[in-house]
């Protein structure tokens, strides 16, 4: 668990780190330099959910032994399957992560929803729904695991 209270913005409770994988984890279904070590360390302090779409087909490979949950979604309203999948973790002890138009509403739900800008760019209905934006991947998972960084950022 992380627990950190924001002056002035929220208290934050997180057990679950739910991330998309195309355009958040991976460019072109390959995982960016240092997300395996770095979830690999989140992991103690986060139970780990990849919720995809699956674009490249390469999300198994990808999160291949790294401790996390991997679901691939249906086609159709995915938007809707990350929001359901967030609500049945409690989406107040959820931390999102994504950079689709389909995480909007993960990330607008979650108790902490993060956008990520990689080479795929990021939906702008998403940015408006992310409490923080982050340019690297790397940046936004240490963001978690220094709780200090939440406080500098999000306070009032």
């Amino acid at each position: 668990m992380i627990e950190v209270t924001v002056p002035g913005y929220k208290r934050l409770k997180l057990d679950h780190l739910v991330l998309d994988y195309n355009g958040t984890l991976a460019v072109d279904g390959i995982l960016a330099d240092g997300v395996r070590q770095m979830l690999t360390c989140l992991a103690p302090k986060l139970e780990i959910h990849v919720v995809t779409a699956d674009t490249f087909g390469k999300v198994a490979e990808g999160m291949a032994g790294i401790p996390c949950t991997v679901s691939v979604l249906p086609p159709g309203d995915q938007a809707q399957g990350k929001l359901d999948y967030i609500r049945q973790l409690g989406c107040e002890r959820v931390v999102a992560g994504g950079n689709g138009r389909n995480d909007r509403l993960m990330l607008e739900s979650a108790a902490l929803g993060f956008a990520v800008i990689l080479p795929e760019g990021t939906a702008v209905e998403t940015l408006v729904a992310a409490d923080v934006v982050f340019t690297d991947i790397a940046h936004a998972l240490a963001f978690l695991d220094n709780p200090l960084r939440m406080t500098a950022t999000l306070r009032s």
